[in-house]
C-alpha cells in the first residue's frame, strides 16, 4: 500500500510524460474542461489514465458559483455542470471546485452554493465534490462553510480540497496584510499540523492536498496570489513536508483511517514535472523517517 497518490495537471498529450516519471494522480486541467472539446477526447483520456494512474481528478473551470444577477450566474451553473460531466467522461472520480468571489458577503452566497452542489451532485452521482479553501475571506468556502455544505449536501459526496497555500495566507492574514516574508518565518511544523487536523476532520474516502508557493501582489485594495517554481515563493516548504510525512505515516496510515490521501502539485506549467518529483522527493525524504 503506498503512502500516497502523488501527481500534477495534465492535458491528454502531456499523460504520457507524467506516467513515465512514475507519477500516480493526474488532474484533467480546468482548461480542458472549459473548451469545446468532442467526447473521444475525453474518452483517449480515460482510455490512458485508467491504465497508467491510480487517481483521475478534474478540475472545474474558474466560474463564479454565486452572481447577483441570476442569469449570469445559471450560465455558470450550467458551464460548470458541463465540464463535469465531460471530467466523468474522461474518467475523473473527484471533481475539484473553486467556489470563487463573494456576490452578497452575506448567508445568501452560501445558500446559492448549496443550491448548486446538490444540483451538481444529483446530475453526475458517481463523482466526489471537493470544494477549495479560498486564500481570501472575499471568497466563498471558509472552513466552516465546507462544513455547512457537507451538511447540506452529505459527507459522502463533498469534502474539503485543502490548497495549502491558500490556507496559509487565509490562517496567516497574508492576504489582508502582504506580508509574505515576516508569514512565513513565523510558520513552522505546528501550524501544518493543525491544518491538516482541521483537513482530515473535513475528508471521507479521500484527504485530498494541493500545493506550490506563491508571492503576492496588490491590485487596487486586494492582495492576490501569483503561482511560481518551488524555491521562488512562500510557504517554505521544508515544515511543511516535516508536518505533512509525519501525519501521513502516523495519523492517516498508522491508525488505518482507509483513507485515499493525494498531494496535487499546482504551481506554473513551465517548471510543474521538476516541481512535481521535488515535492514528492521532499515529503519521502522525511516520511522515510516514520515508516
Amino acid at each position: 500500500m503506498i503512502l500516497f497518490d502523488w501527481g500534477t495537471y495534465n492535458g491528454l498529450s502531456k499523460l504520457r510524460i507524467a506516467a513515465a516519471l512514475g507519477m500516480k494522480l493526474t488532474e484533467i486541467p480546468p482548461y480542458d474542461l472549459a473548451r469545446r472539446r468532442g467526447e473521444e477526447y475525453y474518452r483517449s483520456y480515460r482510455e490512458f489514465a485508467e491504465k497508467a494512474f491510480t487517481t483521475i481528478t478534474g478540475h472545474a473551470p474558474y466560474y463564479n458559483v454565486v452572481s447577483v444577477d441570476r442569469d449570469v450566474m445559471e450560465r455558470s451553473w450550467r458551464a460548470l455542470l458541463a465540464a463535469a460531466r465531460n471530467a466523468r467522461l474522461a474518467g475523473a472520480r473527484i471533481y475539484n471546485l473553486h467556489l470563487g468571489w463573494r456576490a452578497y458577503m452575506d448567508q445568501r452566497d452560501l445558500d446559492h452554493a448549496i443550491e448548486f452542489l446538490k444540483r451538481l451532485t444529483s446530475e453526475v452521482p458517481d463523482m466526489v465534490v471537493s470544494v477549495e479553501v479560498p486564500y481570501t475571506r472575499r471568497m466563498l468556502g471558509d472552513w466552516q462553510e465546507i462544513r455547512a455544505l457537507r451538511e447540506a449536501v452529505g459527507e459522502d459526496r463533498l469534502i474539503v480540497s485543502v490548497q495549502l497555500e491558500n490556507v496559509w495566507m487565509y490562517e496567516m492574514g497574508v492576504s489582508e496584510t502582504g506580508a509574505f516574508e515576516q508569514a512565513d518565518r513565523e510558520t513552522g511544523e505546528e501550524f501544518w499540523r493543525k491544518v491538516l487536523t482541521k483537513t482530515l476532520s473535513l475528508s471521507t474516502g479521500y484527504m485530498s492536498l494541493r500545493f506550490s508557493q506563491v508571492i503576492g501582489f496588490a491590485l487596487g485594495r486586494r492582495i492576490l496570489k501569483k503561482r511560481v517554481p518551488l524555491g521562488k515563493g512562500y510557504p517554505s516548504l521544508e515544515p511543511l513536508s516535516r508536518a505533512l510525512a509525519e501525519f501521513m505515516v502516523k495519523e492517516v496510515r498508522g491508525k488505518e483511517m482507509g483513507l485515499g490521501m493525494h498531494v496535487i502539485y499546482t504551481g506554473p506549467p513551465e517548471t510543474k514535472y521538476q516541481d512535481t518529483l521535488t515535492l514528492y522527493t521532499s515529503i519521502m525524504k522525511e516520511a522515510v523517517r516514520h515508516l
